[in-house]
């Protein structure tokens, strides 16, 4: 800690450096232009480095002033995000998702959410990884697994992972649904990251007869591509329920692969935000999933 200058003089630093002038900076945190010029002063003397060229009209950084400057913005933001994943927020409630769950089930039935609840301000964070309830800050969890998750969370299952083959009505025209299963063997296959389709024509007993295939690393890719004609798509059902029921989708065999991992609603238990909230969008969550098993 010896080695770390002080914090107010890397704050008036930092201030100073996106506005590159010492009055804007002395405005921005509330004091006197010869205050922020003098922590500036000091931080140079602790450091032994001139940061800034002083100009008629301002500032300009040195070399080692900018690329210290970037290290140290990005410090501050840090502890900024740090704090505001601590700080208490009525109404907020953070979900971590895939990007595939966000995009073909949350993101359509959001308009109903809001109706339910408009005074809760749900925020998704749509990433492949796995976040961290801590680190990230979230509170809710959307991720595909089994049992047991570990005693400090609490597990709802919103979806079983029940997998359908799917295509657009114009690459099956002129076949009738369901498919001739060597029909389905020489159609065109998409593949994403989960790859299951060995396992689901192996339960039919058939071989691929339709060429490699596009290989795509997310389950909502592949469904783009089912919907804009160039294969059939694994696709777990209550994905492919709306676009199915619009007829953009066809279920092309009335086979079904059962899969070892649903879909779970994850959740801390002891929330650290508003626990009335955080109930209340795990209630809408299980209910609307309930709705469309």
């Amino acid at each position: 800690m010896n080695q770390i200058p002080p914090l107010n003089a890397l704050r008036a630093f930092d201030v100073a450096g996106r506005h590159l002038n010492f009055r804007a900076a002395a405005d921005d945190l509330g004091v006197t232009q010869g205050a922020v010029a003098q922590q500036v002063r000091q931080l140079e003397a602790h450091l032994g480095i001139a940061l800034f060229e002083r100009m008629p009209k301002g500032l300009a950084f040195t070399p080692s002033g900018r690329s210290y400057h970037a290290r140290i913005a990005t410090a501050f933001e840090e502890l900024r995000a740090a704090t505001e994943t601590l700080r208490p927020e009525p109404g907020k409630v953070v979900v971590s998702v895939t990007p595939t769950f966000a995009a073909k089930w949350l993101i359509p039935n959001l308009p109903d959410f809001s109706t339910a609840h408009p005074e809760i301000d749900l925020r998704i964070l749509a990433t492949e990884k796995v976040s961290s309830f801590h680190s990230d800050g979230i509170d809710l969890a959307i991720r595909q697994g089994h049992p047991p998750f570990g005693a400090a969370l609490e597990a709802v299952r919103l979806f079983r992972q029940e997998i359908i083959a799917v295509a657009a009505p114009s690459l099956v025209a002129g076949h009738c649904v369901p498919l001739d299963p060597e029909a389905l063997s020489c159609l065109p296959k998409l593949h994403d990251s989960h790859d299951l389709w060995s396992a689901f024509l192996k339960n039919m007993k058939l071989e691929d007869r339709g060429g490699h295939g596009l290989r795509l690393n997310q389950t909502a890719l592949a469904i783009d591509a089912a919907l804009s004609g160039q294969g059939v798509a694994l696709v777990s059902s209550f994905l492919a329920k709306r676009d199915i029921a619009a007829n953009h989708l066809v279920q092309v065999a009335p086979e079904m692969l059962r899969g070892e991992h649903d879909f779970y609603l994850l959740s801390l238990r002891g929330a650290r935000r508003d626990p009335s909230s955080l109930r209340a969008v795990i209630e809408w969550f299980a209910a609307k999933a309930a709705s469309e098993a």
